[in-house]
């Protein structure tokens, strides 16, 4: 990794670092944002939406980097059990499957990948935010962790806008 590439980690590290430190950041919401809290702390991360099936499909696939402070919240028309892949997908990814509050239900930490084995969500995830490997671990995002995000209903969000 050249000089440039160690600047654009250090810088993304410490966006994420404040991010962490500054509750005030997270009073917004927004969707190309979403806020995580819990008993570890509160983080917040950069989205890309996936609300579609197209975008859902696409997901993240390709991508030979993320940004740490970054991600992608895919979100579905109403809770189901998903399963995801790790087909194309260039880099290890952690999962946070989701139910209609908001509410972390289940993390599945380091997908490995170009894996083809599926990876389940419960039964009644509403949504899956995808970040980088290991991340959810270093933070210490854990099931009973909430989500806050406009594409969750206020009147049944854990963490409402």
């Amino acid at each position: 990794m050249g000089k440039r590439g160690e600047i654009r980690k250090a810088i993304a590290a410490s966006l994420l670092a404040l991010t962490i430190a500054t509750p005030a950041a997270a009073d917004v919401c927004r969707e190309d944002r979403v806020d995580l809290r819990g008993d570890w702390g509160q983080a917040n991360f950069t989205v890309e939406l996936a609300d579609d099936d197209a975008e859902r499909a696409q997901g993240l696939m390709h991508r030979e980097s993320l940004a740490r402070s970054a991600g992608m919240l895919f979100v579905y028309p109403h809770e189901k059990r998903v399963a995801f892949w790790m087909k194309n997908t260039l880099i290890p990814l952690d999962m946070i499957f989701l139910d209609a509050t908001g509410t972390v239900r289940k993390v599945h930490s380091n997908a490995t990948p170009g894996d083809l084995s599926p990876i389940f969500g419960p039964h009644d995830t509403r949504a899956v935010l995808e970040i980088n490997g290991g991340l959810a671990r270093r933070l210490g995002i854990t099931r009973g962790s909430v989500l806050r995000h406009p594409a969750f209903a206020s009147d049944r969000a854990a963490w409402p806008c």
